[in-house]
Formats: structure tokens, C-alpha cells, sequence
């Protein structure tokens, strides 16, 4: 492939905000393999002069930092991009009583007006002023109610397309005073045109094209799709938009603790085709943090490792992996071990993340049991004995030992809810009694995963955004000693009934009235720890 930037993007807006130090050892690892473009995605997380509510307590650069970060990549030969966003996923910023009246709608800023302007000048000011890049990654993605809220109050219906332009034109005319060229997310052009991003057949008004500023150049996204056909059916789409597109896949960060090395090494293979025979001269690989920024971005090596490999004209999977185990003194079948906690009943072919949310879930609500299949738990005992036993020396010790602990603790946690029921269900004090033991092993095996956990996030990111994890593993610990407490006190004979176990557990998809269909898909932790309000 001839290629002008093959880069990575990193989100540090999901409360993981990555430290320096991580930071210059990932352009390091990254520029060693081919790598020489890397975006920081900041949505409010770097600094805004005179704007002290902007990433407060979010754990934001500094204007200081991101300098000497600019400085170190442009040593390494590669180009650090400003990823911002100025239109939508600013709910963060939202909360802040000074900046209520610049929303539109949810996440959405107000378009046409001009506070909103002189917001947008003052972020372009500061990335300028800290990055040597001309090139700033605008955002604009998902603004899905846009108009929809105070801009209608204020100017009535009008039609949503032209909205984003006109916006994106006053944006763009910003970007041109302080000499950048502007990327953005193209997903809005679709949507708007046809009510779906990922159709190559939306009617794309030709006065669309003549109206998309000269120095904004789009960006396809896309991290699902496995057939070479349809990636070269939307690159074809968006020439309809502009000539110069960016292509931005996805190495799967974001869908708990455990990566998705496998999909995203087959989705990636899929995409270079196509982006190869259609010449596309941007590409990047977004490590998303959605719902808490759970996941090491480290964890996703082998996907980083084939996509360089790949891109620079080596395609033989078993000379890429031999490269891969001389380079970092790991296997390529070992480090592909830290897959294992997101599927340990399924296979790599689809995304699934069991390990979240049968971590979290609760055990006497029991919302997510329907998905079990009885086997979990011997599943990640033995998700947990292969990871125990690699070699686990050097700089990637502590991704092994994180897993191998979530998966030891999932041994006990995955089915704790359907055997309590079980137990409780039958009214034989030594089921029960078993059950409480469980419990207790349960509590022991979360705290040593929190240890690892917590040392993992101390290795990498600032500490801001820990709190996150700290309230859901500490609201985690609390309830299993609750519920062992609970039944500790029924077995007793101290109460009568435990008003949870007493409800019909229900299908949480919906189906029908069996249980144990498969297994799902859940990343949102309020929607997995209780059908009630947090």
C-alpha cells in the first residue's frame, strides 16, 4: 500500500486518560512498527485558556504536556493530530451550568450560535498553539438529534442537512484563519441522506459535495464489516463526497476487559484490500474506551502488528507472527490468550462480552442468567489456567496477570446468581450453605483482581476516571456481601423469604420463555447491574 499516514487514534475521553509516559511508550512500540501518525481523541480533555470548567476533574493535558508529547512523536518521525470534537459528544461539558446555553440537544452543540463560535476558536487556538500539525480531526460524528431541541425553538424546522453544513462551514472558516486543513467522522452525510451510515446507496445530493469546505477532507469509519466488497462499495460512496477520504477501522478496545484481537484482525485484513485498490492515502486504527475505558490498549497488539505488517506489503500470516514473537519475546498464540475472557463459550467471530457483564451483573437479580448455558464458570477456569500458564515476563506481564484474575474470579461469579437460586430454590441448608461459601471466594477473588486491575491502570493512564472503576468494583464487593449476608441470615431462619429470589426470572432479550439461548452483547454497566434507576 502506498500509503502517506498509517496511524492509531487513542481515546482519552472514556475516563482513561492515558499518562505521558504512556503515551511516549506507545508512539515508541507504534513507530517501530511503521506507524507515523498517532491522534489523541480528546473530546474535553485538554486544556482551554480562560475555560476552567473544560475538563475539570477529567484529568485533561496541559497545554505543557501535549508540547512536550508533540515534540517527542515529531523525534520518532510521527505526526501527532488534535482529535477534538465540535459538534456532538460533549455531554461531559454539558453538566457545567456555564456552558448550558451552548446546547442544542443531548451532546449536541447549538448550531448558529455565536457563543458556540467563540467556544470552537478557543479550541482551535489551543491545539495550534501545542501541536505542530496543521491537520485537526474535527469530530461531527453521531449528532443524531441535531436540530432537534433549542436550535428548532429558536429557527423552526429546517432541514438537517443544511444545519450541518452551514455549521461545519463556520467551523471550517475558523480552521482556515489559524491555516489548518480539518478531517472529520462522515457519518452524518449518510444518515442524514438515507437514515443509515453503512448504505453505499444513499442518495447523496450533488449540492452536497459543492458545499463541504475546501480544507475538509472526510474519514470513513468502520470497524464491523468482514467483506472486502462492501468496504469497496463504501469508499466508492464517499468519492461521491470528496476525492481526498480517510479510512479509519478499529482494534477492539472497547467492550470490556478483554480486546478482540481476532475480529479486528479480520475486519482490518478485509478493509486494507479494499483500501489498497482504492487508494486510499489516510488510514488509522481507532482503540475506542467506551462505558469506562476498561481495557489495556496494549492488550490489542497483535491487531496494531498485523495491520503494519500488512500494510507495508507482508500478508504471510505465519512469517507476521514469527515476526511478532522475536519482536516482543511473546507468542503470537499467547498474547492472542488475552481474547479469551470475551468468548469462553463462543468463538472469535463474533462480539460477545460475557466478562463484563457476568462480572457485574447482580446475583439475586439475576438479569443476565437467561444468557447462561451452565458452563460458564468451568469456561473461564480454564480461560484462567492458560493465561496463568504463559511465560509472563517483560513489559506485558501485567495484562496476563489482570486477566488471568478476572477470569478466576469469573470462575465463581459467572453462574453465582443461577446456583443461589438453585440453593435457595430448594431449601436444603447444605446446597445453601455451599452457596454462601461461593460468596465468600467470590469476595476474596475480586479483591485480587482489583489489585491487578488497579496496578494496570496506574501503568497507564492518569488517575482521574478511577473513581469510575472504584464505584463499580466497590458497589460490586458491597453486594456480594450483601447477598451473602442475606442468605447467611435466611439459612438461619432469621427471615422468612428473600423478596429477589422470590421473582420469576424473565428473558433478557425477549425472546420466549426459555433460557440459555446465547450469549450477548451488553456494554452499558448501569443496564447490566439492575433493572433500576442509578
Amino acid at each position: 500500500m502506498n500509503l502517506k499516514r498509517l496511524g492509531t487514534m487513542i481515546d482519552c475521553s472514556r475516563n482513561a486518560v492515558m499518562n505521558p509516559g504512556t503515551v511516549r511508550r506507545w508512539i515508541d512500540l507504534t513507530a517501530d512498527m511503521g506507524y507515523n501518525m498517532l491522534m489523541l481523541y480528546t473530546e474535553d480533555t485538554y486544556e482551554l485558556e480562560g475555560e476552567p470548567y473544560f475538563g475539570y476533574g477529567r484529568g485533561h493535558y496541559s497545554r505543557e504536556e501535549l508540547k512536550a508529547l508533540d515534540s517527542y512523536a515529531a523525534g520518532k518521525g510521527m505526526e501527532l493530530i488534535p482529535c477534538i470534537q465540535t459538534l456532538a459528544h460533549l455531554n461531559t461539558v454539558k453538566r457545567w451550568p456555564v456552558y448550558k446555553d451552548c446546547f442544542d440537544i443531548d451532546d449536541i452543540l447549538l448550531a448558529e450560535d455565536e457563543e458556540v463560535y467563540r467556544l470552537i476558536d478557543k479550541m482551535f487556538d489551543s491545539v495550534t498553539s501545542c501541536f505542530t500539525s496543521r491537520v485537526v480531526h474535527i469530530g461531527m460524528d453521531e449528532a443524531f438529534r441535531v436540530g432537534r431541541g433549542r436550535f428548532y425553538d429558536k429557527h423552526g424546522d429546517r432541514n438537517r442537512t443544511g444545519i450541518l453544513l452551514n455549521h461545519l462551514s463556520r467551523v471550517a472558516e475558523i480552521g482556515r484563519r489559524y491555516g489548518l486543513r480539518l478531517c472529520m467522522w462522515s457519518d452524518m452525510f449518510f444518515r442524514l441522506a438515507g437514515g443509515d451510515y453503512y448504505n453505499p446507496g444513499a442518495e447523496l445530493c450533488e449540492t452536497v459535495r459543492e458545499q463541504i469546505p475546501e480544507n475538509v477532507e472526510l474519514i470513513y469509519w468502520d470497524y464491523y464489516h468482514k467483506d472486502i466488497g462492501h468496504y469497496r462499495d463504501m469508499l466508492e460512496a464517499h468519492k461521491k463526497l470528496g476525492e481526498e477520504i480517510w479510512f479509519a477501522g478499529g482494534s477492539w478496545t472497547w467492550t470490556g476487559f478483554a480486546p478482540h484481537n481476532a475480529i479486528s484482525i479480520r475486519n482490518t485484513k478485509a478493509a486494507l484490500t479494499a483500501c489498497g485498490e482504492k487508494e486510499t492515502a489516510n488510514v488509522f486504527l481507532t482503540l475506542w474506551g467506551d462505558n469506562g475505558g476498561e481495557c489495556s490498549r496494549f492488550s490489542v497488539l497483535p491487531a496494531l502488528f498485523y495491520a503494519a505488517e500488512a500494510a507495508g506489503g507482508n500478508n504471510a500470516e505465519n512469517v507476521i507472527r514469527e515476526r511478532f514473537a522475536q519482536k516482543y519475546e511473546v507468542s503470537w498464540e499467547d498474547f492472542m490468550l488475552l481474547d479469551l475472557p470475551d468468548s469462553p463459550n463462543g468463538s472469535q467471530e463474533e462480539v460477545i462480552n460475557s466478562e463484563k457483564y457476568l462480572l457485574y451483573q447482580d446475583p439475586f437479580c439475576g438479569l443476565l442468567d437467561s444468557t447462561l448455558n451452565g458452563t460458564e464458570g468451568e469456561s473461564f477456569a480454564r480461560c484462567a489456567a492458560r493465561l496463568r500458564a504463559v511465560e509472563k515476563t517483560g513489559q506485558f506481564r501485567c495484562l496476563f496477570e489482570t486477566q488471568a484474575a478476572l477470569c478466576e474470579l469469573l470462575a465463581v461469579k459467572a453462574d453465582l446468581g443461577s446456583r443461589t437460586r438453585e440453593a435457595y430454590a430448594s431449601g436444603d441448608p447444605l446446597l445453601l450453605s455451599g452457596v454462601i461459601a461461593l460468596y465468600q471466594s467470590a469476595e476474596e477473588r475480586l479483591d485480587v483482581f482489583y489489585d491487578c486491575f488497579e496496578r494496570q491502570w496506574e501503568q497507564e493512564n492518569k488517575g482521574q476516571g478511577f473513581e469510575v472503576q472504584d464505584i463499580r468494583l466497590g458497589g460490586l464487593r458491597q453486594r456480594l456481601r450483601h447477598c451473602r449476608r442475606q442468605l447467611e441470615r435466611y439459612a438461619a431462619g432469621e427471615i422468612g423469604q428473600i423478596d429477589e429470589l422470590e421473582e420469576k426470572l424473565l428473558d433478557f432479550q425477549g425472546q420466549d420463555e426459555r433460557f440459555g439461548e446465547k450469549a450477548v452483547y451488553l456494554n452499558v454497566w448501569s443496564e447490566m447491574v439492575t433493572p433500576n434507576i442509578l
